[in-house]
């Protein structure tokens, strides 16, 4: 929020307003905005390093699916060094990598054996090191994903954990007793909690005679937080990555990493008939109480934030850093997971509330999005649409007639609503969810273990569509998952040429987020908040013109009348949907089905 008049903290916010304010006249002047062009960010769109996350374009990379560059059918770090033009072109700020370190790829890479390493799949520590120099050199930072739930059954710790009961490493896991254990019978489970991928959360092992836990795969034992130890060896790690010049991290299930210390069974959830919910892998459904969220994780976070701020980048001069995989039930649980001015925690958990609604609900939408814009005090909202773990847009949006259309809206709200904007490799080209449709293919242990039902997450995993080369330019082996038959039309190349794609809309909106100081820095008002068909909200900042956004969630034409407080009706288009005409007031601005139109406010 802006400081009085008077205040350092206010005057330099006015200055970079005018100047990003110049910026954008300059670069609007002639009409309709054009593609962004590769340039690096002006001195006053970064002129405060210590804040160039609250603004962020965050790209997230699957390693995998990204690009190869041996041959051998797997993308790796060499290969986005092959891709960082595209991405300075696109105007991302940073890149988040999913897992890179040696893993046996029980859960692709989020079972981790060597967190100070990279898997041999994926290059070695020079290949990222000249990776992250390389990104640096154009002005964009590279985040590590960070997983500190569990380790893979095969790291050193579980190995020396698992040996014996008196080992040192044994309580850096959580063994438990089974029910009714005796030395011929192992019991029964401690509780009745579950995995995540299916059945109980508690593997017995036969040389030690107790069950250890794991919220995830079998394979994926939880690590012991009550453990000081844990916490020592997680810092460590931290600080190894920060040394070697990363700009952050994204915590992977971070919610999970306590559980109820007296062990009480969760509540089994029940329909409105009172019938026993049943998840798709056959079991029931439980309330995720005493596994999830519990308070211990915000001391955690408290020390790793802590442990990063002492770094600074010599290429980033300023804060690194930390992002939080957050789902969370409320935008009061979110709101925590930010800390407090004297225990900071994340400066970007995740806003899932947003981006997973997964249906085109114009209330729902302007609630969750009021919630975030309002009910975080100063902290700044990251918005999230789309990941490695849930279908793609296409499949949770979509109507199968519009779905460029309905791309088109949700991009809108993601990069021009106030805060950071968080999206997923092929997003910006409209890449489409394709599952498996037998399971002898499935590649996701999750597929293989909820089939039919739960097809896993392959179809959310293919390769990147670069052009109209052979297995779309990914590799020049065989990919590790098969390319989409809409590759041949939905890849970059062909986007790259079409002034009207999806491509351009984004990387139009990325610069708009960019050059624009009402856009960058300005708060959200909603507007006509009647409306049930048509979102529309204002962003406003002192010193620059309103800017205005109504976006259409239906396949009907709508007409919408919107009125700006303190300001008149004539505006002036930004952007708008192909082939619509220019409002010649708020009065009346006219939307095509699933239509968008943004506008400066006169």
């Amino acid at each position: 929020m802006p400081g009085t008049k008077s205040s350092p903290k206010s005057f330099a916010r006015s200055i970079a307003v005018v100047a990003l304010f110049l910026a954008f006249v300059a670069l609007s002047a002639g009409g309709q905005p054009q593609p962004a062009k590769p340039t690096a960010p002006s001195a006053t769109a970064t002129a405060d390093r210590r804040d160039w996350w609250k603004n962020a374009v965050i790209y997230e990379i699957y390693p995998r699916s990204f690009q190869d560059s041996n041959g051998d059918g797997i993308g790796d770090l060499n290969g986005i060094d092959e891709r960082l033009d595209y991405l300075k072109d696109l105007g991302v700020d940073a890149i988040w990598l999913s897992p890179v370190y040696p893993s046996p790829l029980v859960d692709f890479g989020y079972d981790i054996s060597d967190y100070e390493a990279i898997d041999p799949k994926y290059g070695t520590l020079a290949d990222f090191d000249r990776l992250v120099a390389q990104a640096n050199k154009r002005h964009i930072r590279v985040i590590m994903d960070m997983v500190m739930n569990h380790t893979s059954d095969k790291h050193k710790w579980f190995i020396e954990s698992r040996s014996s009961r008196s080992n040192p490493y044994r309580d850096w896991f959580v063994w438990r007793d089974g029910k009714g254990e005796t030395a011929t019978n192992k019991g029964a489970p401690p509780n009745n909690w579950q995995s995540y991928f299916g059945h109980s959360a508690w593997q017995w092992d036969e040389k030690t005679r107790q069950y250890y836990y794991h919220k995830f795969y079998i394979q994926q034992p939880d690590l012991n937080w009550d453990n000081p130890k844990v916490h020592d060896a997680f810092k460590d790690v931290v600080g190894f990555w920060l040394k070697r010049g990363v700009s952050g991290f994204r915590f992977d299930a971070i919610t999970t990493l306590y559980e109820d210390p007296h062990l009480t069974d969760e509540g089994i959830v029940k329909d409105e008939d009172g019938n026993r919910k049943i998840n798709a892998y056959g079991d029931p459904q439980l309330d995720d109480t005493k596994t999830n969220n519990l308070p211990g994780v915000h001391p955690v976070m408290q020390e790793m934030r802590a442990t990063m701020d002492k770094f600074n980048s010599p290429a980033f001069p300023g804060t690194r850093v930390l992002i939080g995989e957050t789902y969370l039930p409320n935008i009061g649980e979110l709101v925590k997971q930010y800390g407090t001015p004297d225990k900071p925690e994340f400066q970007l958990p995740m806003d899932t509330q947003v981006g997973f609604i997964n249906k085109l609900d114009v209330a729902a939408f302007r609630a969750k999005l009021n919630d975030v814009e309002t009910k975080i005090g100063d902290n700044t909202p990251l918005l999230v649409f789309d990941n490695h773990d849930n279908p793609r847009i296409d499949a949770r949006y979509g109507d199968g007639m519009h779905n460029v259309d309905i791309e088109r809206v949700l991009a809108t709200i993601l990069f021009l609503s106030r805060g950071a904007a968080l999206f997923y490799y092929g997003d910006e080209i409209g890449m489409k969810t394709t599952p498996p449709t037998r399971k002898e293919d499935v590649k996701d242990p999750i597929g293989v273990t909820g089939w039919p039902k739960e097809k896993g997450r392959d179809g959310e995993r293919t390769p990147m569509q670069w052009d109209v080369r052979p297995n779309a330019g990914f590799t020049k082996g065989i990919p590790w998952l098969p390319i989409p038959p809409s590759a041949a039309k939905d890849n970059v190349e062909i986007e790259k040429s079409n002034a009207n794609s999806l491509f351009a809309w984004y990387q139009r909106l990325i610069r708009m987020k960019k050059t624009n100081p009402t856009v960058a820095q300005g708060d959200n008002t909603m507007l006509d908040t009647a409306n049930t068909k048509v979102l529309s909200w204002m962003r406003q900042t002192p010193g620059a013109p309103a800017v205005v956004v109504s976006v259409n969630f239906t396949a009907d034409p709508q007409t919408v009348s919107l009125s700006v407080p303190g300001a008149g009706s004539k505006v002036t288009t930004l952007l708008k949907t192909p082939g619509s005409a220019d409002p010649a007031s708020l009065d009346k601005i006219n939307l095509g089905p699933f239509g968008v139109y943004i506008g400066q406010v006169q």
